[in-house]
């Protein structure tokens, strides 16, 4: 089901969703909550932020990364010179999933914990066994940091398609050894996948597909202009920060924000720009983050496409041409585009005082949140798309939950037992036919602990192949968080299955994150 789906499309009943309506303070689905790691008063936000792809444009995986995945097999083939039977495969887009890192050396597939240590991997698609992920990244004296550039980080949702190619090459050159260009390694089969994806995004081609039918391939979500058009009315600032160019963010918005199409049928119009202050396309982020960056700041002229220069956002008279003019609509200036520049123009255009003042919501956890957050000091907001299935998943769980609870209890008992027991047989002294009694009793006990090991086993590989049959929660390896879990855990104040969540809550709210619980305290306060 699409997230479309999930939302009420008539103008009618809309308006039931947004908080700010006669009906809006209503119970929100868990599914739609916004999660908080920090506290956040929104009180103290002057401007809230947006990018634009996989933010407030949701792609569908089926068709978008379909589409993606498509195009860069045809770079391989055609431009890397791979051969033609490639053009042949197809993509499952449910395999893969965001958090994994990819091993290019050794054309692995890892998922792992917080503390870095890998509990799943793959091969290619074969799973490795233990004894291998061990001997690979268990015995090492000095922690491997997962990093690159030996290592790819699976932490968007566009990279899904490049990731589930990529096991298809590592599997195609294990069973086709002469058969890829010049015997690439496993590192050059990655090189040439993302060389290819470079090449899609180059010519245009993704791009030009969306725009010529956007509907096939970002999900419709009606409460967006709502959304806007209440954080306005609370008094914030607005902004658009994309990588995307002007061409593309027009048509993309105009779908968002009135549904408009290239088609011919019903022209772009520039009304979307009302919902926002300032626009900044062609961002080159994450480098858009530092204040350093020296990146000039171009206006775009909306009807055009040109680019004008600017004095740090401020228009510079054309040759022959000495006015210049501001336009405003009602008490607002009208929305200004740019592209370019750096988050210090953008903190001049919007009047930013402090860093704090802004939440910028975003998708990519690298591209959007950690700069964002580690290197300027605005409040963030993740979208993980994924999680309104995973929540409701887990609360349909509840029961199984605590049967793994119990299990991992009766397994520390049992295991208990066996240790006083050997104790017992080596320390004591004991008679024979002492010894023999409890010889017996360890034997049964140990016969036991295997039982409840494989129950626990099983229970436990059942309850995580719900989420996903291969890489499990998307948030927990094992019952530890995933890396990708810590990530949001460190770098994301606020994060939500959707942007529009933001409209579910007053936007004056305070967010207040659950407590804290050490291993000392979880027995004893969560019963």
């Amino acid at each position: 089901m699409s997230q479309s789906q999930h939302l009420i499309p008539s103008d009618a009943t809309q308006d039931q969703c947004i908080w700010s309506s006669p009906e809006g303070c209503h119970e929100i689905d868990m599914g739609k909550h916004i999660f908080c790691n920090r506290s956040l008063n929104m009180k103290n936000i002057v401007a809230v932020g947006f990018d634009m792809d996989y933010t407030l444009a949701q792609y569908m995986p089926e068709t978008f990364e379909s589409l993606a995945y498509n195009g860069t097999i045809r770079k391989l083939v055609y431009d890397l010179g791979y051969p033609s039977e490639l053009l042949e495969w197809s993509f499952d887009w449910k395999y893969m999933v965001r958090g994994l890192v990819l091993d290019k050396k050794r054309g692995n597939i890892l998922k792992m914990d917080r503390h870095k240590y890998v509990k799943v991997a793959y091969h290619g698609f074969r799973e490795m066994s233990k004894e291998d992920k061990i001997a690979t990244y268990g015995n090492t004296l000095l922690q491997d940091s997962f990093d690159e550039p030996d290592y790819a980080l699976i932490d968007t949702l566009f990279s899904l398609a490049e990731a589930y190619l990529f096991a298809q090459l590592v599997d195609f050159k294990d069973n086709n050894p002469g058969n890829v260009p010049n015997n690439a390694d496993y590192s050059r089969l990655y090189k040439d996948v993302r060389a290819a994806v470079d090449l899609c995004h180059r010519d245009g081609t993704l791009k030009q597909m969306v725009a010529k039918d956007p509907k096939k391939y970002i999900n419709d979500d009606p409460s967006i202009v709502p959304m806007l058009k209440m954080l306005r009315d609370s008094g914030r600032s607005t902004f658009l920060v994309t990588n995307s160019l002007w061409d593309y963010t027009h048509v993309v918005m105009n779908f968002l924000c009135g549904h408009q199409t290239m088609d011919g049928s019903s022209p772009c119009s520039y009304d979307w720009l009302e919902n926002f202050d300032v626009v900044i396309t062609g961002s080159s982020k994450p480098s858009f983050f530092n204040e350093e960056n020296r990146a000039n700041l171009f206006e775009v002229e909306p009807e055009s496409g040109m680019l004008l220069n600017t004095d740090n956002g401020t228009p510079i008279p054309q040759i022959g041409n000495t006015s210049q003019t501001v336009q405003s609509k009602g008490s607002r200036k009208a929305c200004r585009v740019f592209q370019g520049g750096s988050v210090a123009h953008l903190h001049k255009l919007i009047s930013i005082e402090s860093s704090s003042q802004v939440l910028y919501v975003g998708d990519h956890i690298y591209g959007d949140i950690l700069r964002s957050k580690k290197v300027l000091g605005w409040r963030t907001m993740l979208v993980v798309p994924e999680l309104e299935r995973e929540v409701e998943l887990l609360s349909q769980s509840r029961e199984t939950h605590k049967q793994l609870q119990l299990l991992r209890k009766e397994r520390d008992l049992v295991e208990n037992k066996i240790h006083h027991l050997k104790w017992s047989l080596e320390f004591k002294d004991v008679s024979v036919d002492e010894k023999q009694k409890l010889s017996s009793e360890l034997e049964e006990l140990e016969s036991q602990r295997e039982q409840v090991r494989l129950h626990h086993q099983q229970v436990q590989r059942s309850f995580h192949q719900q989420f996903h049959k291969v890489w499990g929660q998307l948030m927990k390896t094992g019952y530890q968080n995933s890396r990708f879990a810590h990530q949001v855990e460190r770098f994301a104040c606020l994060y939500s299955s959707q942007v529009t969540n933001l409209s579910l809550y007053s936007p004056d709210k305070y967010y207040r994150p659950s407590e804290d619980f050490m291993p000392h305290e979880f027995d004893i306060l969560t019963v």
